[in-house]
């Protein structure tokens, strides 16, 4: 048993039943000091006292020794039970609003492919639309000039849009640390994400989207390459 625990607990029981020191002490014949020592851990009443104080408290053996009270436990028990219930209740309500949501303002999507028609780069992504917008998305861009292993200083890679002789940057990626790269390392990194930036993907016009790439060496030299996109067919006006 544990004292100090039990002496907290008579004390509980006789501050809930508005009792002082020397009332509880006149109860049972003792001290007032006596029951100073139980409530301070410093002593415990002999066994038959505590088995009158359970009596006459209803409370049980039990839980006199170990210094609590069931129902409470189970409360606590409770309490944390109903909370967890209410926590996941939360989160799968705001799952089915946004699964909502999403499907009323993303629904019947339709994908493009995209592609590239330049033989030193392999790069694929898709434009997804539907009625009320489009996105596009550049995910895997590949050099295939495999003898170029030159180190580079700065590296950026754009996505533009032409039409009627207007370039508009969309989308951009660039590398600009201490340390050098080739360009082959430096666009395995490179993810391009474009978000209701057209209606439709009739919009566009045939390879009017490219990738410019623009590395400089330490000498200052800028290589600067093109990469047209193609769009799958039954994109166009």
């Amino acid at each position: 048993m544990d004292q100090e625990k039990f002496g907290k607990f008579i004390k509980e029981i006789r501050k809930k039943n508005n009792l002082t020191q020397k009332q509880l002490a006149d109860k049972y014949n003792v001290t007032y000091q006596a029951v100073s020592k139980w409530e301070n851990g410093k002593n415990m009443p002999d066994t038959s006292l505590i088995k009158l104080i359970s009596k006459d408290f209803n409370i049980s053996l039990e839980e006199m020794f170990e210094g609590e009270l069931k129902e409470k436990r189970k409360d606590k028990k409770n309490d944390k039970k109903i909370l967890f219930l209410l926590i996941f209740i939360v989160f799968i309500l705001i799952f089915i609003c946004i699964f909502l949501i999403l499907k009323k303002d993303n629904g019947n999507f339709e994908f493009k492919t995209l592609s590239s028609t330049c033989e030193k780069f392999d790069v694929s992504g898709n434009i997804a639309y539907n009625e009320q917008k489009s996105s596009i998305y550049v995910t895997n861009i590949k050099y295939c000039d495999e003898n170029d292993k030159e180190k580079y200083q700065e590296i950026e890679c754009v996505l533009y849009e032409s039409n009627n002789d207007i370039e508009k940057k969309i989308s951009s990626c660039k590398y600009s640390e201490n340390e050098k790269i080739t360009i082959e390392e430096f666009l395995e990194t490179v993810t391009l994400t474009v978000d209701d930036y057209k209606k439709m993907c009739k919009n566009y016009s045939k390879e009017s989207l490219y990738l410019s790439i623009n590395a400089k060496n330490i000498d200052g030299k800028i290589t600067t390459y093109k990469i047209p996109l193609s769009i799958e067919d039954n994109c166009y006006n």
